[in-house]
Protein backbone atom coordinates (compact mmCIF):
# COMPACT_ATOMS: atom_id res chain seq x y z
CA UNK A 1 0.00 0.00 0.00
CA UNK A 2 2.95 2.57 1.07
CA UNK A 3 5.95 3.77 -0.17
CA UNK A 4 9.54 5.00 0.75
CA UNK A 5 9.71 8.37 0.48
CA UNK A 6 13.19 10.60 1.43
CA UNK A 7 13.59 12.86 4.24
CA UNK A 8 16.75 14.23 3.48
CA UNK A 9 19.57 12.82 1.45
CA UNK A 10 19.80 10.40 4.71
CA UNK A 11 16.77 9.35 6.14
CA UNK A 12 14.33 7.81 4.15
CA UNK A 13 10.58 6.52 5.88
CA UNK A 14 7.63 4.72 4.95
CA UNK A 15 4.46 6.39 3.90
CA UNK A 16 1.30 4.83 3.88
CA UNK A 17 -2.67 7.01 2.20
CA UNK A 18 -5.77 6.79 3.26
CA UNK A 19 -7.90 5.40 0.20
CA UNK A 20 -10.12 8.80 0.63
CA UNK A 21 -7.11 10.79 -0.22
CA UNK A 22 -6.33 12.29 2.85
CA UNK A 23 -6.68 12.52 6.86
CA UNK A 24 -4.75 13.15 9.75
CA UNK A 25 -1.21 11.99 10.49
CA UNK A 26 0.26 9.61 12.30
CA UNK A 27 3.82 9.39 13.06
CA UNK A 28 4.27 5.54 13.50
CA UNK A 29 7.63 4.92 15.38
CA UNK A 30 9.59 1.08 15.28
CA UNK A 31 10.50 -1.33 17.24
CA UNK A 32 14.20 -2.21 17.78
CA UNK A 33 14.04 -4.65 15.08
CA UNK A 34 13.77 -1.92 12.34
CA UNK A 35 11.30 -0.34 9.56
CA UNK A 36 10.81 -4.26 8.80
CA UNK A 37 7.23 -5.77 6.86
CA UNK A 38 5.32 -5.82 10.26
CA UNK A 39 5.91 -2.06 11.24
CA UNK A 40 5.28 -0.94 7.23
CA UNK A 41 1.96 -3.25 7.86
CA UNK A 42 1.14 -1.39 10.80
CA UNK A 43 1.90 2.37 9.07
CA UNK A 44 -1.33 0.03 6.12
CA UNK A 45 -3.68 -0.29 8.86
CA UNK A 46 -3.67 3.49 9.97
CA UNK A 47 -3.87 4.44 6.46
CA UNK A 48 -6.91 1.67 6.19
CA UNK A 49 -8.58 3.22 8.83
CA UNK A 50 -8.22 6.87 7.90
CA UNK A 51 -4.72 8.27 8.54
CA UNK A 52 -2.07 9.97 6.67
CA UNK A 53 0.56 7.37 8.36
CA UNK A 54 4.68 7.79 8.25
CA UNK A 55 7.40 5.19 9.50
CA UNK A 56 10.88 6.73 9.81
CA UNK A 57 12.98 4.72 9.53
CA UNK A 58 15.51 5.15 12.03
CA UNK A 59 18.24 2.35 11.63
CA UNK A 60 18.92 3.80 8.34
CA UNK A 61 18.28 0.28 6.38
CA UNK A 62 19.81 -1.93 8.40
CA UNK A 63 16.94 -4.65 10.12
CA UNK A 64 17.62 -7.43 12.48
CA UNK A 65 15.41 -10.64 12.40
CA UNK A 66 13.27 -12.04 15.35
CA UNK A 67 16.17 -14.44 15.81
CA UNK A 68 18.84 -11.77 16.14
CA UNK A 69 18.37 -10.42 19.49
CA UNK A 70 22.05 -9.68 20.09
CA UNK A 71 21.91 -7.65 16.69
CA UNK A 72 18.38 -5.40 17.86
CA UNK A 73 19.92 -4.70 21.43
CA UNK A 74 22.65 -4.20 19.56
CA UNK A 75 21.07 -1.17 16.92
CA UNK A 76 19.24 0.03 19.75
CA UNK A 77 22.00 0.75 21.79
CA UNK A 78 24.01 2.56 19.50
CA UNK A 79 21.23 4.22 17.48
CA UNK A 80 22.54 7.50 17.91
CA UNK A 81 19.86 9.82 19.80
CA UNK A 82 20.30 13.11 18.89
CA UNK A 83 20.21 11.34 14.79
CA UNK A 84 16.65 9.76 16.09
CA UNK A 85 15.75 13.11 17.60
CA UNK A 86 16.58 14.68 14.32
CA UNK A 87 15.27 11.93 12.06
CA UNK A 88 11.89 11.64 13.95
CA UNK A 89 11.71 16.06 13.22
CA UNK A 90 12.30 15.80 10.21
CA UNK A 91 9.62 12.88 9.87
CA UNK A 92 6.79 15.06 11.59
CA UNK A 93 7.42 18.10 9.49
CA UNK A 94 7.12 15.65 6.32
CA UNK A 95 4.01 14.40 7.34
CA UNK A 96 2.74 17.70 8.87
CA UNK A 97 3.05 19.26 5.36
CA UNK A 98 2.45 16.68 2.97
CA UNK A 99 -0.65 17.49 0.61
CA UNK A 100 -2.76 15.04 2.26
CA UNK A 101 -2.24 15.50 5.72
CA UNK A 102 -5.31 17.40 7.45
CA UNK A 103 -4.94 19.15 10.65
CA UNK A 104 -1.94 21.32 12.24
CA UNK A 105 -1.60 18.86 14.79
CA UNK A 106 -0.15 14.87 13.77
CA UNK A 107 -0.34 11.76 16.35
CA UNK A 108 2.79 9.80 17.14
CA UNK A 109 2.49 5.85 17.97
CA UNK A 110 5.12 3.57 18.78
CA UNK A 111 5.81 0.16 20.09
CA UNK A 112 8.64 -1.08 22.38
CA UNK A 113 11.78 1.15 21.47
CA UNK A 114 9.34 3.11 19.50
CA UNK A 115 6.61 3.55 22.46
CA UNK A 116 9.77 5.57 24.35
CA UNK A 117 10.57 7.73 21.26
CA UNK A 118 6.94 8.04 20.58
CA UNK A 119 7.17 9.82 24.35
CA UNK A 120 10.25 11.39 23.36
CA UNK A 121 9.21 12.93 20.09
CA UNK A 122 6.08 14.21 21.86
CA UNK A 123 7.71 16.20 24.43
CA UNK A 124 10.58 17.09 21.67
CA UNK A 125 7.88 18.46 19.29
CA UNK A 126 4.80 19.54 21.19
CA UNK A 127 4.33 22.22 18.83
CA UNK A 128 2.97 19.36 16.48
CA UNK A 129 2.20 16.63 18.22
CA UNK A 130 -1.27 16.33 19.72
CA UNK A 131 -1.70 12.70 20.51
CA UNK A 132 0.52 9.94 21.36
CA UNK A 133 -0.07 5.99 22.08
CA UNK A 134 3.21 4.31 23.60
CA UNK A 135 2.96 0.68 24.01
CA UNK A 136 4.99 -0.88 26.15
CA UNK A 137 8.13 1.70 26.12
CA UNK A 138 9.06 4.15 28.32
CA UNK A 139 12.75 6.27 28.81
CA UNK A 140 14.83 4.49 31.40
CA UNK A 141 18.24 6.61 32.49
CA UNK A 142 18.57 10.04 33.05
CA UNK A 143 14.59 11.91 32.75
CA UNK A 144 14.14 13.71 29.97
CA UNK A 145 12.76 17.32 29.55
CA UNK A 146 8.85 16.86 29.67
CA UNK A 147 8.08 20.42 29.85
CA UNK A 148 7.31 20.37 25.68
CA UNK A 149 5.01 18.00 26.41
CA UNK A 150 1.71 19.01 25.14
CA UNK A 151 -0.25 15.53 23.77
CA UNK A 152 -2.64 13.47 25.10
CA UNK A 153 -0.86 10.56 25.67
CA UNK A 154 -3.07 7.29 26.14
CA UNK A 155 -0.30 4.40 26.88
CA UNK A 156 -0.84 0.80 27.05
CA UNK A 157 1.57 -1.50 29.26
CA UNK A 158 2.08 -4.93 29.90
CA UNK A 159 1.61 -6.24 33.73
CA UNK A 160 4.36 -8.76 32.99
CA UNK A 161 7.32 -7.11 30.72
CA UNK A 162 10.89 -7.93 31.74
CA UNK A 163 11.93 -5.36 29.25
CA UNK A 164 9.93 -2.31 30.52
CA UNK A 165 8.21 -3.42 33.82
CA UNK A 166 4.81 -2.06 34.99
CA UNK A 167 5.97 -0.21 37.88
CA UNK A 168 8.50 1.73 35.90
CA UNK A 169 5.44 2.62 33.66
CA UNK A 170 3.39 3.26 36.65
CA UNK A 171 5.80 5.74 38.19
CA UNK A 172 6.30 7.77 34.99
CA UNK A 173 2.63 7.89 34.67
CA UNK A 174 2.39 9.22 38.40
CA UNK A 175 5.77 11.70 37.68
CA UNK A 176 3.71 13.08 34.31
CA UNK A 177 0.42 13.70 35.86
CA UNK A 178 1.93 15.15 38.75
CA UNK A 179 3.98 18.05 35.98
CA UNK A 180 -0.14 18.52 34.67
CA UNK A 181 0.63 15.99 31.76
CA UNK A 182 -2.55 14.89 30.71
CA UNK A 183 -1.29 11.40 30.69
CA UNK A 184 -3.13 7.50 31.19
CA UNK A 185 -1.95 4.46 31.28
CA UNK A 186 -3.75 1.25 31.12
CA UNK A 187 -1.91 -1.99 32.03
CA UNK A 188 -2.75 -5.23 30.72
CA UNK A 189 -2.68 -8.75 31.94
CA UNK A 190 0.16 -9.40 28.95
CA UNK A 191 3.61 -9.58 27.68
CA UNK A 192 5.82 -7.33 26.16
CA UNK A 193 5.01 -7.32 22.30
CA UNK A 194 1.46 -8.35 22.50
CA UNK A 195 0.66 -6.54 19.41
CA UNK A 196 3.34 -7.71 17.15
CA UNK A 197 1.14 -10.39 15.04
CA UNK A 198 4.46 -11.73 13.88
CA UNK A 199 4.83 -12.82 17.25
CA UNK A 200 8.60 -12.49 18.28
CA UNK A 201 8.29 -13.88 21.47
CA UNK A 202 5.66 -16.11 21.19
CA UNK A 203 2.91 -14.02 23.67
CA UNK A 204 1.02 -12.29 20.96
CA UNK A 205 -2.22 -11.74 22.38
CA UNK A 206 -4.85 -11.46 19.48
CA UNK A 207 -7.90 -10.80 20.99
CA UNK A 208 -6.49 -8.30 23.34
CA UNK A 209 -4.89 -6.50 20.08
CA UNK A 210 -8.33 -6.79 18.14
CA UNK A 211 -9.96 -4.86 21.36
CA UNK A 212 -7.44 -2.55 21.14
CA UNK A 213 -6.98 -1.10 17.71
CA UNK A 214 -10.48 0.30 17.69
CA UNK A 215 -10.04 2.19 20.60
CA UNK A 216 -6.58 3.31 19.77
CA UNK A 217 -8.03 4.55 16.10
CA UNK A 218 -11.00 6.47 17.71
CA UNK A 219 -8.82 8.10 20.13
CA UNK A 220 -6.65 9.50 17.34
CA UNK A 221 -9.29 10.44 14.91
CA UNK A 222 -10.82 12.65 17.99
CA UNK A 223 -7.99 13.78 19.37
CA UNK A 224 -6.33 14.91 15.66
CA UNK A 225 -9.84 15.72 14.40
Amino acid sequence: MGEMIELDDHARAYLALPDSGSGPGVLVIQEWWGLNPQMKGTADHLAENGFVALAPDLYRGELAGHDEMDKAGHLMSTLPAERAAADMSLAVDALREHASTTGSMIGAIGFCMGGMLSLLVAALRGDAIGAAVPFYGYPTGDEPDWSGLQATVRGHFCEHDDFFPADGARDLEARLQGMGKDVQISFHPAGHAFMNETDPFGIHNAELAAQLWPEVIEFLHVELS
